[in-house]
């Protein structure tokens, strides 16, 4: 507040005792930081986005409709992890907790001998620049000596207890691999999702491959997995090395199929998720929202 100008103090104060007080252009323009500026007006679109919708649920999912999203990315993340931990509740289990990370933090994928691992991508930065050293690491990578190799702890049932002792630190890995709890966990996290947010039941489960001359529907869970499964419906040919960043395959099939569009009632829904030429796996558990066949009620 030190470097605050009084029209910045003022409109602070006034939104403190009455956060939904209509705040007009000139007040916001008042202002002689244009961060502060910027970031106000931010705030004050989503402000009124959420006072005009029912639910938080309701301002989330009007982002991602209409012209685009106009709030930043890291502010999205923020809100999906706020309603993710709201969903899986206080009696979370430590491995879908992990899982529900990858919907709101970007994963760094290793694959080696078939072994598929997702870690936190800004833990492994973080680690492969500093190697664990602090500013010695800082200064380390300043003076470029050779980042070392990152090892990262593996969640899984036998060790899953520890998750709560370090959830804020992100700086478990997991493994995708078929018949591995967290995938297992993932398809479970995407259920409830939404279920949460679109009130209907859904069983998702791994798919090895998509053998159906009837697929009708499909969902990315990824940038890369929507322009790769389109491709696919299409007939395109793909190319290996972009085949081969396909990580997982899914059906999502309803438990009520009148609650899709009656032309498609009962056909699975594809879902996949891919990671990009660097190796980043960055889910967008909006699409599930946004996409799926429901009929016109929903």
């Amino acid at each position: 507040m030190r470097e605050s100008c009084r029209a910045e103090i003022a409109l602070h104060e006034m939104l403190l005792s009455d956060p939904r007080a209509r705040v007009s252009d000139n007040e916001v323009a008042a202002i002689e930081d244009p961060d502060a500026r910027d970031n106000l007006r931010i705030w004050l679109r989503f402000r009124d986005r959420l006072l005009r919708a029912p639910t938080l649920e309701a301002a989330y999912v009007g982002l991602f409709e209409g012209e685009g999203v106009d709030v930043p990315p890291l502010f999205v993340h923020q809100l999906t992890q706020i309603l993710l931990r709201h969903i899986l509740g206080t009696d979370a289990d430590p491995i879908e907790a992990r899982v529900a990370e990858m919907l709101f933090r970007a994963q760094k994928i290793s694959v080696l001998n078939d072994a598929v691992m997702a870690a936190d991508e800004q833990s492994v930065e973080l680690l492969a620049t500093t190697g664990s050293l602090g500013s010695l690491g800082e200064l380390l990578a300043q003076n470029r000596t050779p980042a070392r190799t990152v090892d990262l702890d593996v969640l899984s049932e036998d060790n899953a207890d520890t998750y709560w002792t370090r959830d804020e630190r992100f700086d478990l890995a997991v493994s995708l691999n078929r018949g591995q709890p967290a995938l297992a966990a993932l398809c479970r996290v995407l259920q409830r999702w939404i279920a949460h947010f679109l009130a209907v039941d859904v069983t998702i489960a791994p798919e090895r491959e998509i053998v159906d001359a009837r697929w009708v529907w499909h969902v990315g869970l990824d940038a890369e997995a929507s322009a790769l499964l389109n491709d696919m419906y299409n007939g395109v040919d793909v190319a290996d090395e972009r085949r081969e960043r396909l990580l997982c395959l899914f059906a999502l099939r309803f438990a009520d199929p009148a609650a899709m569009r009656p032309a498609i009632a009962g056909r699975p829904v594809y879902l996949a998720m891919a990671m990009d030429r660097q190796n980043r796996l960055r889910l967008k558990p909006q699409n599930l929202l946004l996409n799926l066949p429901l009929t016109q009620a929903q």
